[in-house]
């Protein structure tokens, strides 16, 4: 039996309904990822608690969530289970971390106390190699990589703005040898959702590519200081983006994890479908004084073209640049 196999049989929370299987959902972060999607799994039925703070869950707990849609247009969940971390005492069954990479490590005891060895943890963060460094602190259960594709903010307590028609799901096992029935559950329950997903056969790769487009936008942006919109029309901005994607590709085929060829249309594709407002949470952190992940998708860069002797020209210019500006150094630790 290969390993998750048995985890189906085993944990109390789960139980057959209808031929189906009842699964307890976490979400790890209400903003513009874990927001959307427990507005849309609640909205479909599935059995889902998002952990908040503040203003914010305090509007979830009395009214619910609102989601303003560039695409769908606009719905209220009035509804939707929300608490503190300290305030779950449940086990669940699936838990999908959805917090900022400098947020990582304060999820670490609350992921270990709120899990059985059955429960999948599917972190959807935007720096690489997020998943196989959470499964070292959680030996017990699986640890998923994962990643998404949408463009959303809290654009008010209880409101999320989502830009763009792009809402996807891409998560797997790092390993192919190893099998987990509980993920084909865990894809059907957010295709009910109305979420595009992909059930990874090569999630290495495919997590990769999502960092290759959310780096190289997150970098043109902050180099020029704009949203999608100049990078979808200018010259100048949009030949960046491409080259950013160009060198985390040659950087790819150096790791042994060579991401598509059609990587820059791709991206492109993604990149032209947004809202021309929309920019990457790194950028609106920055523009607030806030913590961001400067480090693991800019820096994080550089340290990997060292190790594998590959230049990056590109992102050497951009935090040049950001560097005459005076942004806040951010702890650049050997990993």
């Amino acid at each position: 039996m290969s390993k998750g196999s048995k985890y189906l049989l085993t944990p109390t929370s789960f139980y057959l309904y209808k031929g189906g299987i009842h699964v307890k959902y976490v979400i790890i972060g209400a903003g513009g990822t874990g927001g959307p999607i427990a507005a849309y799994m609640t909205r479909a039925g599935k059995d889902v608690t998002v952990i908040a703070r503040g203003e914010h869950l305090a509007v979830l707990q009395h009214s619910g969530i609102r989601m303003e849609t560039s695409d769908a247009g606009t719905f209220q969940i009035p509804m939707i289970k929300a608490c503190r971390m300290d305030q779950y005492t449940s086990k669940a069954d699936v838990i999908f971390v959805c917090v900022k990479g400098y947020s990582l490590q304060e999820t670490i005891p609350f992921l270990a106390r709120c899990s059985h060895p059955g429960t999948v943890v599917i972190p959807l963060l935007n720096i690489y190699g997020t998943g196989a460094r959470l499964q070292k602190s959680l030996p017990e259960q699986t640890v998923t990589d994962g990643c998404i594709y949408i463009s959303a903010n809290i654009k008010a307590p209880g409101v999320i703005s989502k830009h763009g028609s792009i809402f996807r799901i891409v998560f797997g096992l790092r390993n192919p040898e190893e099998s987990n029935p509980l993920l084909n559950e865990i894809a059907k329950d957010l295709r009910d959702s109305d979420i595009d997903v992909v059930l990874s056969q090569n999630i290495r790769r495919d997590a990769l590519e999502k960092f290759s487009y959310v780096s190289a936008q997150a970098a043109c942006g902050l180099y020029y200081n704009t949203t999608a919109g100049r990078i979808q029309k200018e010259e100048g901005p949009r030949s960046m983006f491409v080259s950013l994607i160009e060198e985390i590709s040659d950087l790819s085929k150096a790791m042994g994890i060579p991401i598509s060829e059609n990587i820059v249309a791709t991206n492109l594709s993604i990149l032209d479908s947004l809202a021309e407002t929309a920019s990457t949470s790194m950028q609106r952190d920055i523009e607030k004084g806030k913590p961001s992940e400067i480090d693991g998708l800019l820096y994080e860069v550089i340290r990997l073209g060292a190790i594998y002797d590959v230049p990056t020209p590109t992102y050497d210019k951009v935090l040049k640049k950001v560097w005459s500006i005076d942004f806040h150094r951010p702890v650049v630790a050997a990993r």
